[in-house]
């Protein structure tokens, strides 16, 4: 997938193409709804499939105190995007001169002019355009005027009955808020995947390895962090995976701990893996994406080394069993 940070580096006489607009904040079963028939309309016309994304979510720019945490950051954002097969991806610079264009500057300076759309696949709320004054019919009354058919699709799916976006379409708030719950599993069935949470192993305290159980511990996080607690899960290497296809190691069961270590008085949330049986993998400077597919148990006090140790084991025998 070709990926552009900026209308100029689209070439000239890009297209005809096939568009869609979002943030695709978690790229959701339901932006995989759209995505899917975007690249079907592509094929049967021969056209490129394209997404216009923003970077940074408008919410932060708008909003930044009550922006909603991402749930996936811009690199996983766009893999995810090329996995649906797309052509091409434009990241647009979110600002807010950009907000201020109306919805026919918009359309016509990146949809027309820039991606050469034939066909603009959105949803039925899609809004656009300084105030978000453009609406589906906006839309499709600029599609009118300057040569493009609009193809609405529809919202798709609901999340499991008492999780905590019941009754919610397949959306990215729906996910934030079983990822907050630590419903990883759930969480999984909205994104249509294990949720990931991507960062740079960086040297910790070392109290893992003196337990006898060394971790991988992030930096920086990318991606929402769900709630403390154990995870089942895996560590995946995506630079081993690209350098070494094939090779075992790019794909490992891991422990997963979100908190702050309370049974040593942490107060730093670390998010930290365990790579099930193994002592001998060195990580650091690494980049590396966990994947969380099942909740162990929340963050516990433990009163002394010993009852810790033995939970522990208890916790990589289960994730193990979840894993196989």
């Amino acid at each position: 997938m070709q990926v552009f940070t900026d209308l100029d580096q689209v070439p000239d006489g890009f297209g005809p193409s096939v568009v869609t607009i979002g943030n695709f904040d978690g790229v959701h079963r339901g932006h995989q709804a759209v995505l899917g028939r975007l690249v079907d309309l592509a094929r049967a016309d021969d056209r490129l499939a394209v997404a216009l994304t923003f970077d940074p979510h408008p919410a932060q720019v708008h909003r930044p105190e009550t922006a909603p945490e991402l749930l996936t950051g811009l690199r996983d954002r766009l893999d995810l995007l090329a996995r649906a097969g797309l052509d091409a991806a434009l990241v647009v610079p979110y600002t807010l001169d950009l907000a201020a264009q109306t919805p026919e500057e918009f359309v016509t300076r990146y949809l027309v002019d820039g991606l050469g759309a034939r066909s603009v696949v959105v949803g039925h709320d899609v809004r656009f355009g300084k105030g978000n004054a453009g609406t589906l019919a906006t839309m499709v009354e600029l599609g009118g005027t300057h040569g493009f058919e609009v193809v609405a699709v529809d919202d798709v799916g609901e999340c499991a009955p008492g999780s905590a976006g019941a009754r919610e379409r397949w959306s990215s708030s729906a996910a934030r808020a079983l990822l907050a719950e630590g419903d990883v599993a759930q969480a999984a069935e909205v994104l249509g995947r294990p949720h990931r949470v991507r960062g740079t192993v960086v040297h910790g305290d070392a109290r893992g390895r003196e337990l006898g159980f060394p971790t991988a511990n992030l930096g920086h996080a990318e991606g929402m962090v769900p709630a403390d607690g154990v995870y089942a899960g895996r560590l995946l290497r995506p630079r081993l995976a690209q350098e070494d296809p094939g090779n075992p190691d790019a794909d490992l069961p891991a422990a997963i701990s979100v908190g702050t270590n309370p049974t040593f008085d942490g107060v730093e949330r670390r998010v930290e893996a365990y790579v099930l049986d193994r002592d001998d993998l060195d990580l650091y400077g690494e980049t590396v994406v966990l994947e969380l597919v099942e909740r162990l148990r929340p963050t516990l006090r433990f009163d002394g080394i010993e009852p810790l140790i033995e939970q522990m084991h208890a916790d990589v025998a289960r994730a193990r069993d979840i894993l196989r």
